[in-house]
């Protein structure tokens, strides 16, 4: 079943697209706003589009079923991910991303972000992809099966905007770290920025996405 979403169209001619994928527990509406406060500009013909993660039970949430791109058994990094769904959700993004190549957008048109969860999918998907997108956006998150990267790895080069809080207490700084570490060893293009922050997407850093999507997309 193909995702749901919430969309902010491109003012004018569409020509560039970005996928926004949330955090557990929220929906594609949570960062809604973020398209209008980003104020692209209009000649770049961005189309925003927020996919919903589907219901499912989350074990570390006594079982009690939200938005969630994939379950989490347990809050140890290196087993928060489950791969299995993990995969299923990314193989759902993907249908996103090739119903916008089939639109005439070009992958190096396509912008795939991510925030916790969201980001998980997304680093693990976009390396992944047979086309190579125009960049990854992957805020305070961490990677799944990172030591599965070398032999899945379809891209080299893929430029990706890293952004962290220095005080998040979900996702812990170093595993954001861990992530880019990971990433530049496989030869990505990868950006790191961190903020005086917690868990959540602050002004300046917004300023930083906004400078990075029109360098990417321009």
């Amino acid at each position: 079943m193909s995702l749901e979403f919430v969309e902010h169209p491109a003012k004018g001619e569409h020509k560039a697209t970005v996928i926004w994928l949330h955090g557990l527990g929220d929906s594609g509406e949570g960062f809604l706003p973020v398209a209008s406060q980003l104020a692209l500009p209009e000649e770049l013909g961005v189309r925003f589009i927020f996919p919903h993660a589907p219901v499912q039970p989350v074990t570390i949430n006594g079982g009690m079923a939200m938005r969630s791109w994939y379950d989490i058994k347990s809050m140890d990094l290196d087993k928060r991910a489950d791969e299995t769904g993990v995969r299923e959700s990314a193989a759902k993004v993907e249908q996103l991303i090739k119903q916008e190549l089939e639109n005439g957008i070009a992958a190096d048109k396509i912008i795939l972000a991510g925030f916790s969860q969201g980001g998980v999918i997304s680093l693990h998907l976009a390396p992944r992809l047979p086309q190579k997108l125009a960049g990854v956006m992957a805020l305070s998150t961490y990677m799944c099966v990172p030591e599965k990267l070398t032999e899945e790895a379809r891209q080299t080069g893929l430029t990706v905007f890293m952004a962290h809080g220095r005080h998040d207490d979900v996702v812990p700084h170093r595993a954001g770290r861990n992530a880019f570490d990971v990433l530049s060893a496989h030869n990505m293009d990868v950006s790191w920025q961190d903020y005086s922050m917690a868990h959540q997407v602050c002004g300046e850093e917004l300023m930083a996405i906004r400078q990075w999507l029109i360098a990417r997309l321009n």
